[in-house]
Formats: C-alpha cells, sequence, structure tokens
C-alpha cells in the first residue's frame, strides 16, 4: 500500500504527465500552422508518449490500492516565434520533469517505499533520452542557421519519427 504522501505526489505527477501532453500537442498545432508537418508529427508523438507515460504512473497507483485522483489540466502556452523558440521551451520542460522525477525519488526514499523507487528508475532513465533528443533537435535546428532549405529538410527528417 502506498503512503497517502506518495500516493498524492505521484497523483500529481499523473496530470504533469498529462498536462506535458498538451503542451506538445499544442507544439504539434503550432507547427502545423506554420506548415512544418514533420516537426509537427514529432510533437504528436511525443504527446502520446506523455499521455502512456502518465497511464503507467496511474496504472502502478492503482495497482498499489491506491486512489487515482485526477486535476484541472492547465491550457499550455500556443504560440511560439520560431521552430527554434519551441525546442527551448522543449528542453527548459522536459529538464523540469526531470526535476519533478527526482523529487519523486527522493519522497520514496524517505517513505522507504522500494516498490515506487524501483518504478521511478524507469522514468529517471526516460528523462535522460528525453533531454538528450530535445538537446539535439535544438542543435540541429540552430545548425541550419537562417536557411530555410536546411529547415524544410530537418522539417523531413523529423517527420519520420514513429
Amino acid at each position: 500500500m502506498l503512503a497517502k504522501t506518495m500516493e498524492e505526489a505521484l497523483n500529481r505527477q499523473v496530470n504533469r504527465e498529462f498536462y506535458s501532453a498538451y503542451l506538445y500537442l499544442a507544439m504539434s498545432a503550432w507547427f502545423e500552422s506554420q506548415n512544418l508537418k514533420g516537426f509537427a508529427r514529432w510533437m504528436r508523438v511525443q504527446s502520446r508518449e506523455e499521455r502512456a507515460h502518465g497511464m503507467k504512473i496511474y496504472d502502478y497507483v492503482l495497482s498499489r490500492g491506491g486512489s487515482v485522483t485526477l486535476g484541472i489540466i492547465e491550457a499550455p502556452k500556443d504560440e511560439w516565434s520560431s521552430a527554434g523558440n519551441v525546442f527551448e521551451d522543449v528542453y527548459f520542460h522536459e529538464q523540469k520533469v526531470t526535476k519533478m522525477i527526482h523529487g519523486l525519488v527522493k519522497l520514496a526514499t524517505k517513505e522507504k517505499d522500494p516498490a515506487t523507487l524501483d518504478m521511478l528508475q524507469w522514468f529517471v532513465k526516460e528523462q535522460v533520452e528525453e533531454e538528450a533528443s530535445a538537446s539535439e533537435v535544438l542543435a540541429r535546428i540552430k545548425g541550419t542557421g537562417k536557411s530555410p532549405d536546411h529547415l524544410i529538410g530537418l522539417d523531413h527528417e523529423m517527420g519520420r519519427r514513429e
């Protein structure tokens, strides 16, 4: 059985993961409006992954006899000035999520909850990948300079994400 403090913290993280899904969906819509369909697809895939992350925690809480409490999901930002600005926000957001996951690890350690610590290790590893991916795409966008041809080429590549 989960400690109440752990259950509440995990419920907050479920909401945060769903917010991440909304944020990436808003970014996808912005890329669509800019006719950058490859980046839009990349963000849609990212949104789907974030929903899956939320459901992973949701299912875990239920499996431990806890109750899932869903809160209000804040509306995300929906305007950016460039593809680079979008991915700056992605990278910043993933760093923020990493800190949240690390906070959950600290709480699970404090609560002496090895099962939750074990579950959270998947998220710790996932956040390393998420930050690296966002950082790589951001660097590649910056590397295109002001060349629309290079950005269009990168857009096509981003559209191949499964």
